[in-house]
């Protein structure tokens, strides 16, 4: 496999190395890293725009969903889209458990329009969560926000990148997506991804990765590149990088 271009820094580190510093992991959707920015912190479960914005204007409390696996872990937060909310409590219950209030709660008229809106196989755990939105950020703007790095920090991000790069059947396609991102701000995926030749919800996906390591910003169309991705990319290109908004 061809090798990926990381860049050097100032005092000649090679940032394609892969034993530095290892980066903050922000997928995990089950783990806890107490020295982490984003601890206790996770992305798993999925917020519809009725159940996220009902969290968040208060008139939604619970979430029923049929999983194999739970999804969610009471203590952790979240992000639905419009903030953070806490999983305050999570239980396994049967749906003739389900009272009218809780129903109500879970911004549904009746249990049985409740019932019917479950998707899944009616044979797996039915899982109920109880949530509470929290007033803080959302880990991943604040890392975005970063516009400085230090050499332990670039180390990081070029080991992260190169370790994506690897495990892609793609071949190294970190590089060359951010770089497509700063020099392209508020382009449609829809246009971004056939330059690349990638299917665009594959394209997506792959920007999301970035997205979790602070290093570009989703926008109403298109996407930019952060702050800290703009320093990063500054650092490898020795270029001056626009993040403006």
């Amino acid at each position: 496999m061809k090798k990926a271009f990381y860049g050097v820094m100032r005092d000649g580190t090679s940032l394609s190395r892969s034993d530095s510093l290892r980066p903050v992991e922000l997928s995990g959707a089950l783990r806890s890293e107490t020295t982490s920015p984003v601890a206790q912190y996770s992305r798993q479960m999925q917020f519809e725009p009725r159940l996220r914005n009902g969290i968040h204007d208060g008139t939604i409390t619970l979430a029923f969903r049929r999983w194999r696996r739970c999804q969610v872990v009471a203590g952790h937060q979240y992000r639905t889209g419009l903030g953070m909310v806490l999983a305050e409590a999570v239980d396994v219950v049967e749906p003739a458990d389900i009272t009218p209030a809780q129903a109500r709660d879970a911004g549904f008229g009746s249990v049985h329009t409740l019932v019917d809106d479950l998707r899944g196989d009616p044979a797996l755990p039915l899982y109920r969560v109880r949530f509470r939105p929290l007033d803080t950020p959302d880990p991943r703007d604040e890392l975005a926000a970063t516009e400085t790095l230090t050499g332990s920090e670039s180390a990081a991000i070029a080991g992260r990148l190169e370790r994506m790069d690897r495990a892609s059947k793609r071949g190294p396609w970190t590089m060359q997506v951010l770089t497509q991102i700063a020099s392209q701000p508020g382009v449609s995926s829809a246009i971004l991804a056939p330059k690349l030749d990638w299917e665009r919800a594959d394209f997506k996906l792959h920007v999301r990765r970035l997205k979790e390591l602070g290093l570009t910003i989703s926008l109403d169309v298109g996407y930019r590149i952060s702050p800290r991705g703009a320093a990063y990319l500054a650092l490898v290109t020795g270029s001056r990088i626009d993040h403006s908004p």
